[in-house]
């Protein structure tokens, strides 16, 4: 079997018939609603699955997959009641900006440390990365200091409201992973930032 892009939840269900089991595969949409897509692929031929609410019913090795066919939600979700219900959240983004040449984080941004907070809680969550990032203004060496204390300013403002300090990874980009692009010493508000990833 191979993967493309796992956007999706892919389920596996064994079903038992007269000559062995049969593997009852089904693509389904994330949270955001995007869907991926995974080829299925044996000796007997290949069948690949790209959209939400298909199935394939794969054999043994020696039997060709079956083509895609609808499947009804309804149905999937009986199917696959206990591995849904299992399924863990999606990781959530956050981006987080800053002043010029501070690790203030600005009025706007320093609402959402409770969303963060929230997400945290949601998934029970022990993996946090927080990435520091600057604009291009200024001494890259500097830059890179910078934007290591913007992510150390991050995971200390979530320790002091509880977050285990070993949960969160903390790490600094300095100016060279812009999330808009620019040319040498420009100061652009939006690459002020840090992004704080909940998993």
């Amino acid at each position: 079997m191979k993967g493309n892009r796992f956007f999706a939840l892919l389920l596996i269900f064994f079903l038992a018939g007269c000559a062995g089991k049969e593997n009852l595969i089904v693509l389904t949409p994330d949270a955001n609603g995007t869907v991926g897509a995974i080829q299925f692929k044996n000796e007997k031929g290949s069948v690949v699955l790209d959209e939400p609410g298909k199935a394939i019913i794969a054999k043994d090795s020696q039997s060709p997959p079956s083509a895609s066919t609808p499947i009804a939600d309804a149905d999937t979700q009986t199917i696959f009641r206990e591995a849904l219900s299992a399924k863990p959240l999606a990781p959530q983004s956050f981006i987080l900006y800053f002043d010029f040449d501070s690790n203030n984080l600005t009025a706007e941004s320093n609402k959402l440390i409770d969303d963060i907070l929230q997400a945290i809680k949601e998934r029970d969550s022990q993996d946090i990365p927080v990435v520091g990032h600057t604009d291009r203004a200024g001494n890259p060496d500097y830059n890179f200091s910078l934007s290591m204390q913007r992510a150390t300013a991050v995971r200390d403002l979530l320790v002091n409201r509880g977050i285990k300090s070993e949960f969160i990874q903390i790490s600094s980009h300095g100016e060279g992973n812009p999330l808009i692009p620019t040319a040498d010493n420009v100061a652009e508000a939006r690459n002020r930032r840090v992004e704080v990833v909940v998993r």
